[in-house]
């Protein structure tokens, strides 16, 4: 009796985990994810900031959708101008989404939302002048630089 009900249940985690598995879906690395930011983001930010956006369009692999619009999404300011010492242009990039209520870890290109204007000066030693914000609302276009499994 005991034997049975043993069978039993390990039969049914098998067949969990099955299902489990054919539901898993791979999105290649290289797959586009256009975002729109959701909150705002600025060039005089500290590095390792984070901030907020949603996915702007569905994302689609073999005819499936495995990301749908508007889904949650997190990124960090990779550099910006907040260290003087160090001046760089604002560059940022996607550290995760939000599937099915929990954050999974991705990996993308690094993004420049645009870049202020220049002296002939601060060109030639690297330096911007001014200060970018990213307003929410402002689209851009990252790509995955490794498979994300979800």
């Amino acid at each position: 009796m005991i034997r049975k009900k043993f069978i039993t249940v390990i039969t049914i985690v098998c067949v969990c985990c099955a299902a489990s598995l054919l539901n898993a879906t791979t999105i290649p690395a290289g797959t586009t994810l256009a975002v729109q930011t959701a909150s705002s983001i600025s060039s005089q930010d500290p590095v390792g900031r984070s901030f907020a956006a949603k996915i702007d369009q569905d994302v689609v692999v073999k005819g499936t959708v495995v990301l749908k619009a508007g889904t949650k999404a997190f990124g960090k300011i990779k550099s910006s101008r907040a260290n003087p010492r160090k001046s760089e242009p604002l560059t940022l990039e996607l550290t995760s989404v939000s599937v099915n209520g929990r954050n999974v870890t991705i990996k993308t290109n690094s993004v420049q939302p645009g870049s202020p204007t220049r002296t002939a000066r601060q060109a030639q030693y690297g330096h911007t002048a001014g200060t970018l914000t990213v307003t929410p609302g402002t689209k851009m276009q990252f790509q995955l630089a490794a498979p994300l499994n979800l």
